[in-house]
C-alpha cells in the first residue's frame, strides 16, 4: 500500500461522511490512512434555494516504505450476509407509487425478478463493504416486498441489525438516507441502470413510517378543521410516499407534493 504515499483525491456526497466514505472506497483504504480536509460542508438549502453537494479532499497518510508489522492488526469484522425471507404481508407502502426522488429522478422499483435478484447481490456487496471500511459490525439481510396492492411493483429492502447501530441512523435518518444515497449510487454505476433499494437499519424505517403515518392523520384532522391546507415539513421521496400512501383513500382531504429538491414537501388539502 506504500505506493498510496501522498496520492490526494477529491470526493463528493450528500454529507461530510458519505463523501469521506466514498472517496475511502475509491482509494481503498481505512480512515486512520487518510487527513481529511473539508471543502464545503455542503447545504441542504435554505427558504427554498437550492441544495449544495459536500466535498472533501482525502490525502493517504501512509508512510512512502512502511514495514511489515509482526503481528498483522485483526481485520475488521466483515459484516453478515443472510437472505431473510419475504415477510407474510407486503411491507406496508415501501413500494408507495413512483414519485421524484431528490435528485429529480423517478423512484420506480426495478421491473423484474431477474433484475430485481441483480440489484439485491450489488446492494449487497456494497453494503458489505462500505461497512467493513467503516469497521460497523453487523448483520445484513435482504428480501424482495410482495406486490405493492396499488401498483403491484416490488422493491428490495436490505436491512442492517447488530449492536450500537444509531451511527448508521443518524438525527431524524439523515445518516441512514446519505447511506442509502451513496449506496444507491455505486449500485446504479455497477449495473449501468437506475437502482432504488431501500435501506434499513434495525427496523428504523418501520418505527418512522408508523410516525408519518400517525403525523398524515393528525395534520388531515387540522386541514378538516381549519378548512386550508396544511403544509408539512420538508421530506425525503421515501417518507412523502408514506404520507400519499396513508391518505390516497381519505374521502375529504387529498396531498400534493410542492417544492424543488431538499425542500420538497407534502400539502394537504381538504377536498371542497
Amino acid at each position: 500500500m506504500a505506493s498510496f504515499s501522498g496520492k490526494e483525491i477529491e470526493s463528493r456526497g450528500p454529507t461530510v461522511d458519505a463523501a469521506v466514505a466514498a472517496g475511502l472506497l475509491r482509494l481503498g483504504l481505512e480512515r486512520n490512512d487518510v487527513d481529511v480536509i473539508v471543502i464545503d460542508e455542503g447545504s441542504r438549502g435554505l427558504l427554498g434555494i437550492g441544495s449544495r453537494e459536500a466535498i472533501v479532499r482525502l490525502i493517504a497518510n501512509l508512510p512512502a516504505a512502511a514495514p511489515s508489522p509482526a503481528t498483522p492488526p485483526p481485520a475488521p469484522p466483515k459484516p453478515i450476509v443472510k437472505q431473510a425471507p419475504p415477510p407474510s404481508k407486503p411491507a406496508s407502502k415501501q413500494s408507495a407509487p413512483a414519485e421524484h426522488d431528490d435528485d429529480g429522478e423517478s423512484t420506480v422499483p426495478a421491473d423484474t425478478t431477474e433484475e430485481l435478484e441483480d440489484e439485491q447481490q450489488a446492494a449487497v456487496e456494497v453494503l458489505s463493504a462500505l461497512l467493513e471500511k467503516m469497521r460497523v459490525d453487523a448483520e445484513i439481510s435482504s428480501y424482495v416486498t410482495e406486490p405493492d396492492d396499488l401498483t403491484s411493483q416490488r422493491v428490495n429492502i436490505v436491512d442492517i441489525k447488530g449492536e450500537d447501530l444509531g451511527i448508521l441512523i443518524g438525527p431524524r435518518g439523515e445518516t441512514l438516507d446519505s447511506l442509502q444515497f451513496l449506496s444507491r449510487l455505486m449500485v446504479a454505476h455497477k449495473l449501468h441502470r437506475r437502482a432504488n433499494f431501500v435501506v434499513d437499519v434495525e427496523g428504523f424505517r418501520k418505527r418512522r413510517e408508523q410516525a408519518l403515518t400517525r403525523l398524515a392523520e393528525r395534520m388531515a384532522d387540522k386541514a378538516r378543521q381549519r378548512n386550508e391546507p396544511i403544509t408539512l415539513e420538508p421530506m425525503s421521496a421515501y417518507e412523502r410516499r408514506i404520507i400519499h400512501m396513508t391518505l390516497r383513500d381519505s374521502s375529504d382531504v387529498y396531498t400534493e407534493s410542492t417544492g424543488e429538491g431538499k425542500q420538497r414537501r407534502v400539502r394537504i388539502f381538504p377536498k371542497k
